[in-house]
Formats: structure tokens, C-alpha cells, sequence
């Protein structure tokens, strides 16, 4: 089974949102784009696996910068190392965007006037472009086995010195090429690296160059089996798709020069960059995929609302006016200011999120809409956590789980908190030994009669405020227990538990109906 369809079977999904258009193109061997369309960003992850934390931070300021300039945001999935793809994951990632809300405008699923949206399915594009750069010198076939790289690699870690490509095949005549390709012999593609590279601005970490031709061999551009390699094909993706701007991972840094001098040999306008710095573990440890915790799947099926990970990834890093919890994606696109993105790496305290997810677990119950969504979701929780133990089905009701959720608003920080054991009396009706009543006062079935009588002289809807107030006049009409001890009595026949909200919320929560019935079942003889 798919992991997209298994995803789906755990967790909701939204719908996408629809396309942009897409900017005006600097060369005319490019795909027709419309003129004057402005912003256009992308988010290019390899599907070899579920979408990472990490990710997900590099799509949301992708997508936050986009919506800030109202703009396009283009999902392209990197998949020409096809060793790698991970079945299904494809669709996870463009699915858990769209549980995230932040959906893109153009994708491999949504279509776009750029696509395909594939890098396997753009194969032609990348030889005709590998061809242009061979026309023009700027790339040359290379001959050399693995054998001889292999052995280049050893040499280089025998003299202590980074492995690099000695350019031999840059140096072959045209008649050394053709008298090697009429016998057939298996080549890749290299682009010839330039000296004295130029300068680039980076709008996070400002002027910014690398020699790359002093400290690497040529690279390799396209592969034997007829795949790009990512310098050839971020490159070209990014001119045909008309990508304005590049927001990626500082990892990605140096090889921008090298980028950049694919962009002059096309003789095509290369889009700006910006470069977001780590997002690393709280410990200053690297993010890493191999920690199954952090993607986001997880999170999704263990609770935590997308909302909540997407002010938390934004709250450790920069880029805004200032930090502060619980707030909107809404508030975060109009906050934005890519000038405000500091060099410093993000400490990520994933200790902090129950609290998150608390802040806006507590907004989407005081919102209308939200909230029905939530009662149907704790509906089916509370079927699935407990079924037959359900003595009576009224508990599903509607109004029932909708005042649970208004009465626990900001106490829990997940909804599954609330079929969690604690609050398992919600949903089940306790069964406490008469004696271990009795050890907390001698007085149970008199304090009993006296809550019935109190819920007898109730005319009006049970209020937490009235009942506390109720409860604390009871101790004077018996013969002498003592109010904390009256608590613990009426909590533990509630609730069957020593700790938990207050006797007053239990018995709003519960309704006087269902009240009355444990208190005559465990204090009334």
C-alpha cells in the first residue's frame, strides 16, 4: 500500500488552493510564460521518504514569501536520482503540504502551465539543454571509467587532499570524440567550471562568492543513463519555470557560484537568492531524516495540529518583527520580511510544542466552524479508545462533546488528551469500592443525599462559578468533614480518580442527569 494512501487513512487532508501565473522569461529558447506575473518560488524536495520538519520550515518561508508578494508557490519534486525514490512518497509530500495549509499553486497533482512537475518526466528538456551548452564549449563528453575516477579518489586520500575530477577529457580533440563515440564508449556530460567567478548577493548573507574551479573537478551535468545531475536541473527548472527567487537550505551556499556560471553559459538572467540558515536540534545537533519523530506524519497521527508546527519552526528562527507564540499563518505572511532572516542557525525545542498545540488546539474550539470539525474528530476517538465500554451512547452526543471541549479549552494541549485515561470518565462510568469511600469520610452517603438535594435546587443550567459556590456551604451540614475531604470524595465517586479538574467542572461536564446517577451508585446506600 502507497504511504499516501496509509497517510490518508490516519489523518485529514485539505484541498489545493488554485494556480498563479508565472513570469516573464529572459531567453528565447524558454517555455512561454506570461509577462509581468511578478514573485514566483519553489519548493523542490527529493521523494525519498516522508516530509521532513526541516522541510516543511523551507516550504512555509517559501510559501509565506510568496503569499507576502502575492506571488506563486511551486511544488517540483527532484526525483532524478531514481536509485533513491521511495514509492509513494511523491504524493505524502504534496499531501502533508496540503494538511499543513500551506498547499502550492502549481504541483505534479495540480498541474501548472511550467510542468510537468517531475524531473523524470522533463528528461528532453535537460539534453536539449546539455546540448546547447556541448554547441557552445561550455560542456564536453567525458570517457573516463569508474575505474579511473575510483582511482583518482584513492590517490587524492593517499596524499591527504579532496578528492576531485583532473579535467583530463576537457582536453580531447573533436576527432578523439567522434573516433570514441563510433565505438561506442559510455560517457557522461561535464560543464567546464570558469576562473574568476563573480560576486552574487544573497538576501540573508550578502555578498558572497566561491572559486570553484580551484577547488573542484568539472561536474558532472548528465549522467549515462540520461538523467540530469541537481546543478543541471535546479538550473534549468528554475529559468523554464520562471523562478524569481530561490529560497533554500545555507547548504546549498557554495554551490550557488557554480549555479551561477550555468546560468552565463545559457546567457539566461539567474533569479535572486536567499539562503535560511540550519534548523537544528535544541542540543545545536543537526536535523536529521533518520529521527522518525520529525516528520511529519508523525506529529500529524500523534496529535499535534499544523498550525502548531508552523509557528514553532518560525518562532525559533528569524524573519519577523518579533517572536511570539500562537500565531496565524495569516499573521506570519503579513509579519514576513526576508530582510529580517539572521545568519544564525535555529534551535529547535520541540519540548515547547505540547504548549503550542495548547494555544491553538484553544483557537480552533472558540471558533464555530473549527470546533464542530473537532467534535466529530473526538467523537470517533472516544468510539475507537473505548466501543463497548460505553454504558450509555449519550456521551457521542453532539452537545455533550462539544461543552467537554468548551469546559477543557486551554487545559489540554491535544484533543487525544481527552480519551486519554485521565479523562477517561467522560466516557465511562467509574466503579470505586464502597470501602475506600469510606476511608475518606464516615459521612459518604450523607454528603451524597446532599448533592442530590443541591442538584434538586438547581433551576437553572449547571456553572462551574454556582456550583463552587454550592460546595462550599455543604461542610456546615455535616457533622463535621471537612471541605478538602468532601472533594476528594466526590471526585473519586465522579471520577473514579484522586486528581483531575475541579468537582465543579466534573459535574458541569457530566450534566446533573448522569451526576446524579454516580452519586447514588457509589455514596448513596
Amino acid at each position: 500500500m502507497l504511504l499516501a494512501a496509509l497517510n490518508r487513512a490516519a489523518c485529514g487532508r485539505r484541498l489545493l488552493s488554485p494556480p498563479a501565473g508565472v513570469r516573464a522569461a529572459s531567453h528565447a529558447g524558454a517555455a512561454p510564460q506570461q509577462q509581468g506575473a511578478g514573485v514566483r518560488v519553489r519548493f523542490a524536495p527529493s521523494p525519498t521518504g516522508f516530509l521532513h520538519l526541516g522541510g516543511l520550515r523551507t516550504a512555509l518561508y517559501n510559501y509565506i514569501f510568496a503569499k507576502k508578494h502575492q506571488g506563486a508557490f511551486i511544488l517540483r519534486l527532484e526525483d532524478t536520482d531514481q536509485s533513491r525514490v521511495v514509492a509513494g512518497a511523491a504524493e505524502g509530500i504534496e499531501e502533508m503540504l496540503e494538511w499543513a495549509g500551506i498547499p502550492p499553486d502549481e504541483s505534479p497533482r495540480r498541474g501548472g502551465s511550467t510542468g510537468p512537475y517531475q524531473q523524470s518526466h522533463r528528461l528532453d528538456l535537460y539534453r536539449t539543454a546539455t546540448e546547447l551548452l556541448l554547441e557552445g564549449g561550455a560542456a564536453y563528453r567525458c570517457f573516463c571509467t569508474p575505474q579511473r575516477l575510483e582511482l583518482l579518489k584513492k590517490e587524492a586520500l593517499r596524499r591527504q587532499q579532496t578528492p576531485r575530477y583532473d579535467n583530463r577529457c576537457r582536453h580531447l580533440s573533436p576527432a578523439q570524440v567522434t573516433e570514441k563515440l563510433s565505438q561506442g564508449s559510455d560517457y557522461v556530460v561535464r560543464f567546464q567550471l570558469e576562473e574568476g567567478v563573480e560576486p552574487f548577493h544573497d538576501l540573508v548573507y550578502g555578498w558572497s562568492k566561491h572559486e570553484v574551479a580551484n577547488v573542484e573537478g568539472d561536474p558532472v551535468i548528465l549522467k549515462g543513463d540520461g538523467f540530469p545531475t541537481y546543478h543541471l536541473a535546479n538550473v534549468v527548472d528554475d529559468h523554464h519555470m520562471g523562478i524569481s527567487h530561490v529560497l533554500r537550505g545555507t547548504e546549498w551556499l557554495i554551490s550557488t557560484s557554480k549555479h551561477l556560471l550555468l546560468y552565463k553559459a545559457f546567457r539566461w538572467d539567474p533569479p535572486q537568492f536567499a539562503h535560511l540558515p540550519l534548523l537544528l536540534n535544541k542540543d545545536g545537533s543537526k536535523l536529521s531524516k533518520r529521527q522518525g519523530d520529525l516528520f511529519l506524519e508523525s506529529f500529524a497521527c500523534d496529535g499535534y495540529l499544523p498550525e502548531a508546527l508552523l509557528d514553532i519552526v518560525t518562532n525559533c528562527g528569524s524573519g519577523f518583527a518579533e517572536n511570539q507564540v500562537g500565531r496565524t499563518l495569516a499573521e506570519l505572511v503579513k509579519q514576513f520580511d526576508v530582510g529580517r532572516i539572521t545568519n544564525h542557525s535555529a534551535l529547535l525545542d520541540l519540548d515547547q510544542l505540547p504548549e503550542f498545540n495548547r494555544i491553538h488546539l484553544a483557537r480552533r474550539i472558540e471558533d464555530e466552524r473549527l470546533r464542530q470539525q473537532l467534535v466529530t474528530e473526538l467523537q470517533a476517538q472516544v468510539e475507537q479508545t473505548y466501543g463497548d465500554q460505553l454504558v450509555d451512547r449519550a456521551v457521542l452526543e453532539k452537545d455533550y462533546v462539544e461543552r467537554i471541549l468548551l469546559l477543557r479549552k486551554g487545559h489540554v494541549p491535544r484533543l487525544k488528551n481527552l480519551v486519554s485515561p485521565d479523562y477517561s470518565f467522560l466516557w465511562v462510568r467509574p466503579s470505586v469500592p464502597q470501602e475506600q469511600l469510606q476511608t475518606i469520610s464516615a459521612e459518604a452517603d450523607a454528603i451524597g443525599k446532599l448533592v442530590l438535594g443541591l442538584l434538586e435546587r438547581q433551576t437553572a443550567a449547571l456553572t462551574t462559578k454556582q456550583l463552587n459556590e454550592d460546595l462550599r456551604g455543604l461542610p456546615e451540614q455535616t457533622r463535621g468533614t471537612k471541605y478538602n475531604s468532601m472533594m476528594k470524595l466526590l471526585r473519586l465517586a465522579l471520577s473514579g480518580q484522586k486528581q483531575g479538574p475541579s468537582v465543579a467542572e466534573m459535574m458541569v461536564s457530566l450534566g446533573p442527569r448522569e451526576v446524579r446517577e454516580r452519586i447514588q451508585a457509589a455514596l448513596c446506600s
